[in-house]
This record gives C-alpha cells, sequence and structure tokens, in this order.
C-alpha cells in the first residue's frame, strides 16, 4: 500500500516530479516532472501512441496549438458553459469548489450538483470554512477557462485550451480530405490542457495545467457498424470489471454480456481495459470501469464509462480516463458557428459524422503506475513494467578496484544500445541496490571476481531479491527476453 507522504517524498528526492516554482513557496495546480518522471512520461506515451494508433491503419497521430481563438471556445459551448460551481467563505476569503465540499462530507460523487442543490446541501450538512469555520457565500458559477490577449492592441481574444479534443475537431475536414475522405479515420492529440481549477489538490490528480492524450474517432453509425463488429467479435469474450449506471455494485462480465452497448463502443471499451492490465500492468482489483448516470454525464454524451482506479494515496476510486460517444454535436456546432461544411458524403445524402472519444489523464496514469507501484514495507520499492520503467537495469562493480569499475563500464556499453540502463560505482553494493530499487530499477547487474575469471555476472530481480548468473555474452538476449516477458526470472532459477 502507498503512503502519500512518503510517496511524495521518494518523488522529491529520487527526481521524479515536485510542486513547480518550489524555490518560491510553490503554487497550487502546477508540477515539474524530473530526469526520472519525463522518462516515464515519454515511456507511457509513446506506449499509448503504439497501442491506440495501432488500433486502426486509419488512426493518426495530430498536433495542434494550446490557444484557441475566442469563436472556437464559443461554438463548442465553452465560454458559457465550462464552469464551475464556487462558494468563498466570508470570513477570510478562501474559495471552493462546492461540489467537492459536499463530497468530502457525504463521501459520494457530487459532480453533477448545480448551484440550487449545492447550496441546499451545505445549509443541510453545516458545512462551514474548512479553513477558518467561517460561513460560505452564495454559490456562484465560475468560468474555469484562461483568457489571453492575441495581438498588441487588445481587440482579439482567445483561451488557453481547457481540452485538447477541440483542435481535433475544427482540423476534422482539412485531415478527411487528406487522408482520402476514409473513414473510420481516428485523430489523437498528446499535449496540454489548462483550467483554472478553483481549489487544485490531490497532487497529480487535479492541476491547473495538466495534459491529456486524446483520439477522436469519426464515423458513421448506419454504415461503419460492420467493420467494428468484426473487430469486437476478437474480442467479445473478455472479461471486465464494471459498475453499470444502475448496479449497486461492481461486477466481472464478458463484453458481450453488456446490453445496449454498439459494438463500436464495446470494441474501444476493451482495449482501454486491455491497455490498463496488459501495458500498465495493473492490478485488475485495483482497476473498474463505471457507467455515469444521466444526471453525472455532459448532456451532448449519449454515452459515458470512466475509467477508475482505486488510489491508495487519494483515498478510493478516482476517474483516470474516459470513453464518450458523443454523437454529432461537436461538428454540427462548428458547422453552424463557422459555416464550413463538415457534413461528408453518402449514398443517403450529407451526413455529419459522429465521434467516440477516448480521454486519458496522463498525469493521473503517471500518478496510478506511482501509487500502485510504490511498497515500504521492509524496503521502498519501485514495481513498475519494464516497458515504462525509466531505468530497465542498472550496471554494477562489486568494489571500486581490481579492474572491475572498468570491466563494469564495459558492459555497460554492451547494454546501452538496446536497453534504458545506468552505470553506478559510488556507494557499497547495498546502497546501489536500494537507491536503484526505490526508483524502479527492474534488473540490477554485478560485475565481481568471477566475472573477471569465466565472464559471467549476476542479475538481480527487484521484487524477488534472488539473483542468477550469466555469461556477458548471452546477457543482451537474457535481458530482452525478461524485458518482453518471453521469460520469467523464474526460468533461469
Amino acid at each position: 500500500m502507498a503512503e502519500q507522504d512518503g510517496l511524495e517524498s521518494m518523488c522529491r528526492r529520487r527526481g521524479f516530479l515536485w510542486q513547480s516554482s518550489e524555490i518560491y513557496g510553490g503554487e497550487a495546480g502546477f508540477y515539474d516532472y524530473g530526469h526520472l518522471g519525463t522518462k516515464l512520461l515519454e515511456n507511457w506515451k509513446k506506449e499509448w501512441k503504439d497501442f491506440f494508433l495501432g488500433l486502426d491503419e486509419n488512426y493518426h497521430l495530430i498536433n495542434t496549438p494550446n490557444i484557441y481563438p475566442h469563436r472556437v471556445l464559443d461554438a463548442s459551448g465553452h465560454v458559457d458553459h465550462f464552469s464551475d460551481v464556487m462558494v468563498r467563505c466570508e470570513r477570510c476569503g478562501a474559495s471552493f469548489r462546492g461540489d467537492h465540499l459536499v463530497e468530502e462530507e457525504i463521501g459520494e460523487n457530487a459532480e453533477w450538483m448545480g448551484k440550487e442543490e449545492i447550496e441546499e446541501k451545505i445549509s443541510e450538512l453545516e458545512l462551514s470554512c474548512p479553513e477558518c469555520g467561517g460561513t460560505f457565500s452564495e454559490p456562484k458559477d465560475f468560468n474555469m477557462m484562461f483568457k489571453v490577449s492575441l495581438g498588441p492592441t487588445g481587440e482579439k481574444s482567445g483561451f488557453l485550451r481547457p481540452e485538447t479534443a477541440q483542435g481535433t475537431y475544427i482540423n476534422f475536414r482539412r485531415e478527411f480530405r487528406a487522408l482520402r475522405k476514409q473513414m473510420p479515420m481516428g485523430l489523437a492529440t498528446i499535449g496540454s490542457a489548462f483550467r483554472n481549477e478553483i481549489s487544485p489538490r490531490q497532487g497529480l490528480y487535479r492541476m491547473r495545467e495538466f495534459l491529456q492524450a486524446e483520439l477522436q474517432i469519426f464515423f458513421l453509425p448506419d454504415k461503419h457498424e460492420e467493420v467494428f463488429k468484426e473487430k469486437f467479435e476478437v474480442i467479445k469474450d473478455k472479461k471486465i470489471r464494471i459498475k453499470r449506471a444502475d448496479w449497486k455494485d461492481t461486477k466481472e462480465v464478458e463484453l458481450c454480456e453488456l446490453e445496449g452497448l454498439a459494438p463500436f463502443y464495446l470494441f474501444h471499451l476493451g482495449k482501454i481495459y486491455e491497455f490498463y492490465l496488459d501495458v500498465m500492468e495493473l492490478d485488475p482489483e485495483e482497476i473498474r470501469v463505471r457507467e455515469l448516470s444521466e444526471d453525472e454525464k455532459a448532456f451532448y454524451n449519449k454515452i459515458h464509462f470512466d475509467i477508475e482506479m482505486d488510489f491508495d494515496t487519494l483515498g478510493g476510486w478516482k476517474e483516470v480516463s474516459g470513453l464518450h460517444y458523443r454523437g454529432n454535436y461537436d461538428l454540427k456546432q462548428h458547422q453552424k458557428e463557422s459555416n464550413a461544411t463538415l457534413s461528408v458524403p453518402t449514398e443517403e445524402g450529407k451526413k455529419i459524422p459522429h465521434v467516440i472519444e477516448l480521454s486519458f489523464g496522463v498525469d493521473r496514469n503517471i500518478w496510478s503506475l506511482l501509487d500502485s507501484g510504490y511498497h515500504s514495507n521492509d524496503r521502498d520499492w519501485l514495481d513498475l513494467p519494464s516497458k515504462l520503467a525509466p531505468r530497465q537495469a542498472a550496471v554494477f562493480p562489486l568494489v571500486r578496484k581490481d579492474g572491475l569499475p572498468e570491466k563494469s563500464r564495459e558492459v555497460f556499453k554492451k547494454l546501452e544500445k538496446d536497453f534504458r540502463v545506468t552505470w553506478e560505482k559510488s556507494g557499497s553494493i547495498g546502497k546501489r541496490y536500494a537507491r536503484n530499487d526505490e526508483v524502479g530499477t527492474r534488473y540490477c547487474l554485478t560485475v565481481d571476481y568471477d566475472t573477471i575469471e569465466d565472464n559471467t555476472l549476476t542479475i538481480r530481480d527487484i521484487e524477488r531479491k534472488e539473483q542468477i548468473r550469466v555469461s556477458i555474452e548471452e546477457m543482451n538476449d537474457v535481458l530482452s527476453d525478461l524485458i518482453e516477458g518471453k521469460k520469467g526470472f523464474e526460468d533461469y532459477l
């Protein structure tokens, strides 16, 4: 079980992440990734792209600006509706999200509540300011977008994008033509989004600047159903842990048993679940799929399931990604406001494509790896998948004399082209193991006196704390098989 203070301390000390502008006291809602955190982040992004863009040959990555003109977000509805309910303490002036105050008291999701419901609940529960015990002002809507001025005159304005998705929608027409008008068509983006959170908290979980990885899939339901049926047939018997909106408990069921969901939705739901189990290697008991109720989901989402993780450090189940069937709302809005044609020709006439959205909070997924993998019982160690770990291996000399450092350096050079590997010689061998255990280095290779005699070395596994002995000639192949999962460590014992 991960303990929040211990995990955060390790992240700061070892170079994973910490609050931004730290030397000036920090600023809530902003985090910096250090050298190991950045490697973990980049590895996750690579695996995400490889996995989801690999689902179809017509799924592609694009890149769009961080700033949108006012008109874009006016058309999407963000200018009028992208708000949270805020209450302010009348004594000390501190501001809070109203739904979060209610959630902490009742232990249930309150994100669906509007101003009236929140005001009633605050009164009913007799809630007071957590900072000073003062009373709250009347709840107000607070728009979370950061407004920016475009150009020197201030006449034009825009916003830092609150989500990456809108850049994909406004590029649909251009990409549809460039890709020879083929659908289904997927456009993915990985980049920053910005939300002026009222009271950012819980570390990477809720920030003012954060990373999203999103895939928008454009299709026509009546025309492309057969395409998705064929894909779904391959995975229809896979089991997932899921809680439907009208179910009291989470159940494990096969995808084909889920009623009321089309193959295009079930296929991508199954693949998201597979990503968490096979790529991120999370414990199945820590992951579930939850259907949002009509009150919880956005009005334009016809179907909305969140993928949630049971966080030790955040007090329970929290959303890490979502799958949203948005219908044709987005393209219809942008067609209406831009006067550009975003419909596509069909045998029955022109139709506006529908969208299914796969949306991942990247920082939340990084924290889920750290939360799930950090152990601090008899020792501090981090259990990360080899594909994602910042370091896959470390090379040490047993002692710093008798030619062992030089020999270990030769070993390091043989490995560094194929693996993410580090070389260390400072401190005792025990301290080197401990340092690498703490940052998730799966395999530690030690050059000792036997290496000089017979050209073999030891490989230690982080979880087992056991060692095997292999020749230097075969070490690259052994490491490759272990990292790729072709063989387990026990196969060499």
